[in-house]
């Protein structure tokens, strides 16, 4: 059995419920499909400049 670990505080955030949450829904949105692959950085900012 390992006893506790210890989490670096530089990256604390990661580890918050929160932060936790959306890793969560990330991965689900993943497997389920609900993503956009763009060709390159220009494509993927036109395409959040059309969300907002």
């Amino acid at each position: 059995m390992h006893g506790p670990r210890q989490i670096r505080t530089d990256q604390a955030w990661f580890w918050t419920e929160r932060w936790q949450a959306g890793e969560r829904e990330a991965s689900e949105d993943i497997a389920a499909g609900r993503t956009i692959r763009h060709e390159d950085v220009d494509e993927m900012f036109a395409h959040l400049a059309e969300e907002n």
